[in-house]
């Protein structure tokens, strides 16, 4: 059961997002830092203080807010995204635990957060990806986003609105 503080954020049909709770964070702490797995991410790395600090504050999309992806069938953590509003554009992130890559689960979690912004208004939906993270590059443009830009080594991905 969710409590009003883990509400359900974005919902699948496998998986959910919400806050995060301190019982998500040695999960959260072995993928997040795991070198080889997170070479192409830049929030990692991080002590668990300052996980905590960041993670299990009231998150707002205004300034940026990461939410736990869990898996319906067993509540485990199986990744994280990042959704941040900025005047008329929401930058979306996702990240999933190698024990759970390839499944599908970002796909549908990321389809979620792009019903979830649509029903917000008029929105641009950008989202960012190093060029080698050849994984995420082709589930962005699987999702309808097309490269737009590069910005300091990333390139950055739009939603073409579909008609």
């Amino acid at each position: 059961m969710i409590n009003d503080e883990m509400k359900v954020i974005f919902e699948s049909e496998r998986c959910y997002t919400r806050r995060f709770a301190e019982s998500d964070l040695n999960d959260f702490i072995s993928y997040r830092n795991n070198p080889e797995w997170m070479k192409f991410q830049f929030f990692k790395g991080l002590s668990r203080e300052e996980y905590e600090e960041i993670l299990l504050k009231k998150a707002a999309v205004d300034s940026g807010a990461q939410f736990a992806i869990i898996r319906k069938d067993d509540e485990v953590l199986i990744g994280d995204v990042f959704i941040k509003r900025e005047a008329d554009t929401f930058w979306i992130g996702y990240t999933v635990s190698p024990s759970f890559k390839r499944q599908g689960y970002a796909y549908e979690i990321t389809q979620a957060m792009i019903h979830w912004i649509q029903q917000q208004g008029d929105f641009k939906i950008m989202a960012g990806a190093a060029p080698e993270n050849i994984a995420s590059v082709q589930l962005l443009e699987k999702l309808g986003f097309a490269q737009v830009d590069e910005e300091n080594g990333e390139s950055i991905f739009l939603l073409h609105q579909r008609a």
